[in-house]
């Protein structure tokens, strides 16, 4: 019997070493090595399997005017929001990976689409449910389709059989931390496992040319589960966010070799499943009948998708001692800038005062834009004066209390003008190259946060 062979990989990037080491040389991360069995068995011949024996041909090099090329159609899927993300729909040969908390709606999201695509036929492999689950899913989405087929399976041996069998259309993986191969003597979900399955589905999507969706786990601290590398290895990368506790839901592109990493799709969680959000922005403000008091509305890009979202502030006296600085959605760290520039630069007293901000929604925003809408949402709380609803805000406001420009503005005026607002607060530098007749809806500019706050609190 053959020795058994172990080594020690790095569980946050997938460095491999012969000894333990207390710190990863190549990450720098603590604690993060981990013994595995790295002997492989004997590997079994197959159309998708590594040949064990025969001699590989070597690759030749190639003029660039000498490679043949032809751009092949991406495949659309029902659902508008993943082909906006996906940059146009499915990239034949594609290997994607999806990841996102659990109960985010990431297996609902992939069954939908497998249930929904119109002629073509869908293998879904399953390690983690069973199939009475999976029909059970299905059920309560309301959908069935004759072209979706259920595979409850870990070991890639047994699912590659099948995908030669069946041959599939496109293949989904639910999930990659689950499967396991032959070939390499380590339990699911390690990092030698996860790195092996991943290229076995990559050796067989660029051959067949069969889109692939893996859906991955994540850590705790909200990163994708397994060795950084297996990001590398993919085509595209898919990261479903949102809180599971409110209805809306993200999918943001942080890697595409097929398209812009800048789109973000919007669903919201239904009992029947994920709906597509064509209008975030009629969603996202709520629609009220009586005035108050520390509500605005500013305009922010996701990708490049305009929205308008409400900012809600209260600002009180503090009332036990120290006071309170809490933000939902917002950075705090600039949500204190703002409150020193507007003690500093517009004289308002909030030192002694409680303040607490959110973002209807559940959204996190990290666009600049939306400062001027949050600094007129605090004062406004402050003085306890209401913004009439139909003003909406675009504008940075810098450390000397100035009113700068941001960028991509007239997206965000006519995103403001095709919802029926009446006036919108810009800076005057992004004005000026600007033909502010061609609105329906009245652009204010200002240099400065006092001719805002002079015009809007008189």
């Amino acid at each position: 019997m053959a020795k058994v062979k172990t080594s020690y990989f790095c569980q946050n990037c997938g460095y491999q070493s012969p000894k333990w080491l207390g710190r990863c040389s190549s990450c720098g991360e603590w604690n993060t090595m981990v013994e595995e069995i790295i002997q492989k068995a004997e590997p079994e011949k197959g159309r998708w399997r590594p040949a064990s024996a025969g001699p590989n041909l070597a690759a030749r090099p190639k003029a660039i005017t000498e490679i043949d090329y032809s751009e092949q159609p991406r495949v659309l899927t029902p659902d508008a929001e993943l082909n906006r993300v996906l940059g146009g729909g499915i990239v034949p040969g594609s290997l994607v990976l999806i990841g996102g908390e659990p109960g985010i709606g990431k297996s609902t999201l992939m069954l939908q689409i497998a249930l929904n695509l119109p002629g073509i036929r869908v293998l879904y492999v399953s390690g983690e449910e069973s199939d009475q689950q999976i029909k059970m899913r299905a059920e309560r989405l309301g959908t069935n389709s004759a072209n979706c087929f259920i595979l409850t399976e870990t070991s890639t041996q047994n699912i590659f059989k099948q995908i030669e069998n069946f041959e599939p259309d496109l293949l989904v993986i639910d999930s990659i931390q689950t499967l396991q191969s032959n070939l390499v003597e380590s339990g699911a979900g390690s990092v030698s496992q996860v790195r092996e399955c991943t290229a076995e589905l990559m050796k067989f999507a660029k051959e067949s040319g069969t889109p692939v969706f893996m859906i991955g786990h994540i850590t705790k601290d909200g990163n994708l589960a397994g060795p950084k590398v297996l990001e590398h290895m993919v085509d595209t990368v898919l990261q479903f966010e949102g809180d599971r506790h409110l209805a809306y839901r993200i999918l943001r592109t942080t890697k595409n070799r097929f398209g812009s990493t800048s789109e973000l799709g919007i669903y919201e969680m239904q009992g029947s499943g994920l709906r597509q959000v064509s209008n975030p922005s009629e969603i996202l403000i709520s629609q009220r009948e009586d005035a108050l008091s520390g509500i605005t509305i500013g305009t922010m890009l996701e990708g490049n998708r305009p929205l308008l979202i409400e900012i809600q502030s209260l600002v009180s006296i503090a009332t036990y001692g120290t006071p309170q600085r809490s933000s939902t959605g917002f950075d705090a760290k600039r949500l204190n800038m703002l409150l020193a520039v507007l003690e500093k630069r517009g004289g308002f007293r909030l030192g002694a005062q409680d303040v607490f901000l959110n973002i209807a929604g559940g959204l996190k925003v990290e666009d600049p834009a939306i400062d001027l809408a949050v600094c007129a949402s605090l004062v406004s709380s402050y003085e306890d004066i209401a913004i009439p609803a139909s003003v909406c805000f675009a504008a940075e406001v810098g450390l000397g209390g100035e009113v700068r420009a941001v960028n991509r503005i007239e997206n965000r005026i006519a995103e403001a003008e095709k919802l029926g607002f009446k006036e919108i607060w810009v800076s005057r530098y992004n004005a000026k190259g600007l033909n502010l007749d061609q609105y329906k809806i009245r652009v204010r500019t200002a240099s400065k946060l006092d001719e805002v706050f002079i015009s809007l609190l008189r």
